[in-house]
C-alpha cells in the first residue's frame, strides 16, 4: 500500500483493497475474506497513525482521495537504517543509483518483490522503528 501510494505521490488516488490484496469474493453473508479485512484495517491504521490521509471510505472496498502524509513520504525517501545485502550487489552503478538503493522505499520494494514474508516483516519493523524519529 505504501509503495503504491509512493508511486502516485503527490496525486490523490482511489485506493481499492483488491488492488493491494487481490480479488475477493464475499461469502454468502456479504463478509469479505480475512485477507481483505486485514488490508482494509491496515489502511485505516495507517491513516490513524498519520501515514496517510483520505477523504472518504468506500464501504469496505477502499478509500477515496488517499495521499501519503509528509511524515510517510519523507520516511520512505530517507536512507534506510536496515540495508539488505541486495543494495550493495553492484558497486559499478552510479552513485545516485547506489544511494537510491539505500532508501526505505527501495528496501520495501525489494522485500515485496522477493515475496518472502520474513524479509517483508523485517523491513517493515525497521521502517516503523525508524518512523519514531520522523
Amino acid at each position: 500500500m505504501l509503495v503504491w501510494l509512493y508511486r502516485s505521490f503527490p496525486r490523490k488516488s482511489m485506493l481499492l483493497v483488491e488492488d493491494i490484496s487481490g480479488p475477493d469474493t464475499p461469502d454468502e453473508y456479504g463478509l469479505h475474506s480475512q485477507r481483505h479485512q486485514s488490508c482494509f484495517g491496515a489502511a485505516l491504521w495507517l491513516a490513524e497513525s498519520g501515514y496517510i490521509r483520505y477523504q472518504d471510505c468506500i464501504r469496505q472496498e477502499g478509500l477515496d482521495q488517499v495521499i501519503l502524509t509528509h511524515k510517510a513520504f519523507t520516511l520512505l525517501s530517507a536512507r534506510a537504517t536496515f540495508i539488505s545485502e541486495d543494495a550493495f550487489s553492484d558497486r559499478s552503478l552510479p552513485t545516485s543509483v547506489q544511494e537510491n538503493q539505500q532508501t526505505n522505499i527501495h528496501q520495501l520494494r525489494q522485500a515485496l518483490n522477493s515475496g518472502a514474508s520474513q524479509q517483508i516483516r523485517q523491513v517493515m519493523q525497521h521502517l516503523l522503528l525508524q518512523s519514531r524519529h520522523h
